[in-house]
């Protein structure tokens, strides 16, 4: 592990403990490494850099919205490649939440929640992106999903970046 120093005014020092407080970490280094985390990622996702990611879309629509579960539904199995699971949950007479977790290439996730969210009767769409590596692995898993010693079928893990 690394160290370094840094200073902070009294004022930025105070709004730094409240902000630690508030989030529940128990010390200052913590609540610094998950900042650089958080901006490193969002500069790696920025520039492009995150070839790989795994993705939450979550939006709301109004399922009276002419043909529009229909809609979403067939674009999602357009894409049944970057589609892991969805979750659908009816928030009252007329309006549904869907959460629909994704992985694949970062640049086509996009490009799959911007079409989804861009369709009429869609509201408040929020992706969530995370850049991952991909690396094929082979090796076989027990019952209870641990990797065991030995030759198994490849398959890919996704490990998270930072």
């Amino acid at each position: 592990m690394e160290r370094f120093t840094i200073s902070l005014d009294e004022d930025l020092a105070r709004a730094f403990d409240q902000l630690i407080a508030q989030r529940g970490y128990r010390n200052r280094s913590e609540a610094v490494r998950d900042l650089l985390r958080g901006q490193l990622e969002s500069s790696r996702l920025a520039s492009g850099e995150a070839k790989q990611c795994v993705a939450n879309l979550s939006y709301v629509y109004n399922h009276h919205e002419r043909e529009l579960a229909e809609r979403l539904a067939s674009i999602q199995h357009q894409h049944h490649d970057l589609t892991v699971s969805s979750l659908h949950v009816h928030l009252d007479h007329e309006h549904c939440i869907e959460s629909v977790m994704l992985r694949g290439a970062t640049r086509a996730v996009r490009a799959f929640a911007d079409a989804l969210m861009a369709e009429p009767g869609v509201r408040h769409g929020k992706l969530n992106l995370v850049s991952v590596e991909a690396e094929q692995a082979r090796h076989q898993h027990d019952s209870r999903g641990y990797s065991r010693r030995g030759a198994g079928a490849a398959h890919l893990h996704l490990k998270p970046r930072s």
